[in-house]
């Protein structure tokens, strides 16, 4: 074949390439889906009973900024470092209020660890923070995991580590804010116990599915 027909024959096969949003451009639409789903779950649910109490205090302040902004860094993290020409170094981006979160939790572990009260969550109340955990960490996980599918093959470890985390952090905010979850304990379980299952799940599923969505899009 001569060489002009070969170049002619591959640009008749070439396929238009669509170029990738910016990052932060991408992170902000995130970010909007997050507020979308924590407004609809308060207008259903309401936000917790004491929340005008709770707004002044500094620990619960504090502790519900760190986790809205480990999620909202987590997130612009992951999209940069998907990018071929950016460092892995914006995976660290959230470890910063990622500390103050789990310092407020820890915090208030060490200063009221004995006000555990066996029967402040009843089995209903349990279910209900488990449905929100979903129906928060669902259109999250898929919505991040769609704009990560070009990046499948480029550090997917850490990707689906960062996006676990960021979902994670938002999921907790909303927790904060439509729950009552004073006591200790429950406090643990729900903030650090939810963000690590969330993080191990889409460390676990989260490969697999970059992989099968970038095939998909290279169809």
């Amino acid at each position: 074949m001569e060489t002009s027909d070969l170049i002619q024959s591959l640009a008749n096969a070439a396929r238009p390439i669509r170029v990738i949003r910016p990052p932060l451009l991408r992170a902000g639409c995130w970010l909007l889906i997050a507020l979308v789903a924590l407004v609809l779950l308060a207008l259903e649910h309401g936000l917790r009973s004491d929340i005008a109490n709770q707004l002044r205090n500094p620990s619960f302040v504090v502790g519900t900024t760190a986790s809205c902004l480990t999620g909202a860094l987590a997130a612009l993290g992951c999209l940069m470092a998907s990018l071929p020409d950016r460092s892995r170094y914006w995976l660290l981006l959230p470890l910063p209020p990622l500390a103050v979160w789990t310092a407020t939790l820890g915090y208030g572990c060490l200063t009221d660890w004995v006000s555990y009260d066996a029967g402040g969550l009843r089995m209903g109340a349990a279910f209900q923070c488990f449905a929100t955990v979903l129906l928060v960490s669902l259109p999250l996980s898929a919505s991040i995991f769609v704009m990560l599918r070009h990046a499948a093959r480029l550090r997917p470890t850490l990707l689906t580590l960062a996006a676990g985390l960021a979902v994670a952090g938002m999921t907790s905010t909303a927790m904060s804010l439509l729950y009552r979850l004073d006591a200790t304990v429950m406090n643990l379980i729900w903030n650090l116990g939810t963000a690590t299952l969330i993080v191990l799940i889409e460390a676990i599923v989260g490969r697999r599915v970059l992989t099968r969505m970038a095939k998909a899009a290279g169809r």
